[in-house]
């Protein structure tokens, strides 16, 4: 059957009427009037020449002919779909959409975005912020930078920055008379909490991290809890205390000064910073373009001496 005779409106119908068993529920997905909906099947139906659908005690029932087609006409629409997602894409080819954790976009993509620009001055970058799931079906996203274990079902995912954990604290707290050289030290200053790390168990709490030094936790040492790591950084920027950080977001406060690591102790963490997307944004090459810039960042700042432990 040629293509310029499939009636596609009808067969719009059809689908809707059988996923559902109802012509008022096709209806009110397609927008229409059940009366459409019923004269769609019948024009259908003639131009087939197969009855569709059986009516039982006011509900309807699919034929052997109609059940056997569902499977084959739900994959066209689909394929449908996809053809006029990748159509509206083109449209807007020079916006590249990138879904990122909010701490992620604040200290380690916008410092960097500069050099982006410099290679592609005519691109368009648009950053959402969230920690929200990316859905790549119901968003315009072109991809994601995503913080995990890396376990991204039925998408393409691929690492691009591993993280340690390590204490950080404003350079003014140490000017202030108290020692900080070694663990031991710690439990004389206010403890920034980071509750996100409860969703990475490889990633170490205060307690955690002062037991590995064989450290028991006192009481009544000073704390402070942030729901989000981006704030606890900032709390450690601005004197409230020793964070513990992870590398990815406290460099950039780092190498300008307004972080210190007072000493060289470390945790290599099993969660790191990974890629997403699905396999088919992988065709566009602005997506490509931007993943080559991401992984280049990553490699110059591996290459970059470590910041000494002041």
């Amino acid at each position: 059957m040629k293509r310029s005779l499939l009636p596609l409106n009808a067969l719009r119908a059809f689908d809707a009427a059988a996923r559902h068993k109802s012509f008022k529920r096709a209806a009110d997905e397609l927008s229409v009037t059940p009366a459409a909906i019923s004269q769609q099947i019948r024009s259908l139906e003639d131009f087939l020449g197969v009855e569709l659908f059986r009516r039982s005690n006011r509900s309807l029932v699919l034929t052997d002919a109609a059940e056997l087609s569902l499977g084959p006409l739900a994959a066209g629409f689909e394929h449908l779909e996809d053809a006029v997602d990748r159509i509206t894409a083109s449209k807007r080819d020079h916006v590249l959409r990138i879904s990122v954790t909010p701490s992620f976009a604040s200290k380690w993509l916008v410092p960097r975005l500069a050099s982006y620009y410099e290679q592609h001055p005519d691109a368009v970058v648009k950053i959402t912020a969230s920690m929200a799931i990316t859905d790549f079906k119901s968003e315009q996203v072109d991809l994601a930078i995503r913080y995990g274990a890396g376990s991204y079902p039925g998408l393409y995912g691929e690492k691009l920055l591993a993280e340690r954990v390590f204490p950080v604290c404003a350079p003014s707290l140490l000017d202030k008379g108290t020692p900080l050289c070694s663990e031991s030290d710690l439990t004389q200053f206010t403890l920034i909490h980071d509750d996100s790390f409860a969703d990475d168990t490889s990633a170490p709490t205060w307690p955690m991290w002062l037991k590995a030094a064989g450290i028991a936790m006192p009481d009544g040492v000073p704390a402070i809890h942030f729901n989000t790591h981006l704030l606890a950084i900032e709390a450690a920027v601005a004197g409230r205390g020793v964070a513990l950080a992870r590398a990815s977001i406290a460099g950039e406060d780092l190498k300008a000064g307004r972080l210190v690591q007072p000493f060289s102790a470390e945790v290599a963490i099993d969660f790191a910073h990974y890629i997403v997307l699905p396999e088919e944004h992988l065709a566009n090459e602005q997506v490509t373009d931007f993943i080559a810039w991401l992984k280049a960042e990553v490699a110059e700042g591996e290459a970059e001496p470590a910041l000494a432990a002041e």
